[in-house]
């Protein structure tokens, strides 16, 4: 007779990258239970209540669109009927002084015509060129790198490709740096910092990562969606979809050690003692807390060691509910547009001196006159002059790169007075101007560590720095059979459309191996992923 829990799978974390796979195994027919230490589900996509508003206090951007709806339909739901979702006409509001602003926007061409009018008609070209680059180098990696589990050396991944296509291989540019291959399309350093920046949508300096993350700013061109409730949203969507199809969720529960034996995982025991039989547990945590022992010393040796050289930044965030000079208030209580600084819902303020600013983060130093990014959460994307600005107050999520040492220092009262001075300063020279003591919560590098142990506060994994960053990240399969990594920290990487396809990658593995053990023979399943048929299951 079959074993009872050869179909059960325990979910540690219910983060994007776990919620995904719960769901999509849950449709699946496995039996799913889902252990989350926290009281909400989505991980970092999380709010925090500030000056009584929930503010979102994670991921922002909304992208790929597309692997959602997969995910969706895979589950017998539809994304669009359980999320409002309309497009972000401006992608993101730039600007390096008062009199210095630039938008890029969702219509390619309205950003080169931007581009020409702020830089000339050789930085338009440059963005033309910078454009078609980024969306080859997308082309080539995404179903062979990005939409399956990770390889381990260049060969395996060219053969993905195509041994036919060995050019392309050269083409994803992973021996250059990204700073240098923005030279060649870019000789205004504005718009060298501004495509340099995709850099740190996976914790890393354009100066050390590889130009192959040309190809986030095409994911970003190919839209940019907003989502009433944000990413909170999109996570309690994707709880709500695991849960329609089976899977159990116990909240505000912590794993004390993962269990295995000689075959490999068995399942978990909570602190609270109670053991949840699995024989395929998936972890939906940073790979460093498998290495640190967090999950108990038999998990240890699943993973390789995670060395503090090669932690991903970490962030200063402030949550923040406040006036900005943007919009006054009268004595009647009504806003109407003021001067100052017109917020978008995605802003990014740069500082005058980039490479000064990851030479302070290689130093483990705090950034003395910081690049900012505001997410207006109250504010649309579009462009259309004469839009309701904010009444009041107004939610704001606020975030400077900072390194990843939250297990190594606590930071004074001072320290954190003077980061949000520097950080206000930088906002002030751009034209946006916060009202004094406003409302917020500062959210640092130590806190981060507390929420996500053995990381340092490290919010991507490892960072991207090197030609061969993409083959030392975590991939799905563990050295300990039945134990499997998903998440922003595991391959394919940061952000949310990535841990998303992280926890499919996971699922299809966790299948492959139920497959091999079973006695019938698996069908092929909407998103890819094999399982028994029903027929079968029914008579089994």
């Amino acid at each position: 007779m079959e074993d009872q829990s050869s179909d059960a799978v325990c979910v540690i974390g219910a983060g994007i990258g776990g919620l995904v796979a719960a769901a999509l195994l849950a449709a699946q027919g496995c039996d799913v239970t889902v252990v989350e230490k926290e009281s909400h589900v989505g991980g970092k996509a999380r709010r925090l209540n500030v000056d009584g508003q929930p503010i979102d206090a994670g991921p922002t951007v909304f992208t790929l669109r597309d692997v959602f709806e997969d995910i969706f339909q895979a589950c017998g739901g539809s994304l669009s009927s359980a999320l409002a979702i309309r497009p972000a006409q401006v992608i993101a509001r730039h600007a390096w002084r008062e009199d210095q602003r630039l938008d890029l926007f969702a219509d390619p061409q309205r950003s080169e015509d931007a581009i020409g009018a702020f830089a000339g008609r050789d930085a338009a070209i440059g963005y033309r060129n910078f454009r078609h680059e980024a969306r080859r180098i997308f082309d080539i990696l995404d179903k062979p790198l990005l939409r399956q589990d990770k390889v381990f050396w260049p060969l395996p991944l060219m053969q993905r490709i195509g041994l036919s296509r060995f050019g392309d291989l050269a083409a994803i540019r992973p021996y250059e740096s990204l700073w240098k291959v923005l030279g060649e399309h870019f000789s205004d350093p504005r718009l060298r910092q501004l495509f340099g920046r995709y850099a740190t949508y996976c914790g890393s300096s354009p100066f050390s990562a590889p130009a192959t993350l040309m190809l986030i700013a095409h994911v970003e061109a190919k839209g940019v969606w907003l989502i009433d409730g944000g990413m909170s949203a999109l996570a309690e969507a994707l709880r709500d979809l695991a849960q329609s199809n089976g899977a159990r969720f116990r909240m505000g529960e912590t794993v004390r050690h993962i269990e295995t034996g000689p075959r490999g995982t068995t399942g978990v025991v909570l602190e609270t003692g109670d053991r949840i039989a699995a024989s395929n547990v998936l972890c939906n945590a940073d790979p460093a807390a498998l290495a640190g022992g967090r999950f108990g010393e038999q998990a240890r040796s699943a993973v390789g060691a995670s060395p503090r050289r090669g932690r991903s930044l970490s962030a200063f965030v402030w949550l923040a509910h406040a006036r900005t000079n943007n919009t006054k208030t009268n004595s009647a209580g009504t806003t109407a547009a003021a001067g100052g600084f017109p917020l978008s819902r995605h802003n990014v303020f740069f500082s005058p001196d980039y490479r000064a600013e990851f030479d302070s983060l290689r130093a483990g130093q705090t950034i003395a006159d910081p690049s900012v990014y505001v997410c207006a959460l109250d504010r649309t994307a579009g462009d259309t002059p004469g839009e309701a600005q904010p009444q009041g107050r107004e939610r704001l999520q606020i975030i400077v790169n900072a390194p990843a040492n939250g297990d190594r220092h606590t930071f004074s009262e001072q320290e954190l007075d003077q980061c949000t001075q520097s950080m206000t300063r930088s906002l002030a020279r751009c034209g946006l101007e916060l009202e004094p003591g406003f409302p917020h919560r500062l959210v640092t590098p130590t806190d981060f560590e507390t929420l996500f142990p053995s990381t340092g506060g490290a919010l991507y994994g490892r960072h991207s720095h090197g030609w061969a960053a993409s083959f030392l990240r975590q991939g799905a399969a563990t050295r300990i059979p039945g134990l499997y990594c998903a998440g922003g920290s595991t391959h394919p990487g940061a952000g949310v459309p990535m841990a998303a396809l992280s926890g499919q990658t996971a699922a299809r593995e966790v299948m492959a191996r139920l497959a091999s053990t079973r006695r019938f023979h698996p069908a092929a399943m909407a998103g890819g992923i094999s399982t028994r048929s029903r027929t079968t299951e029914s008579t089994a």
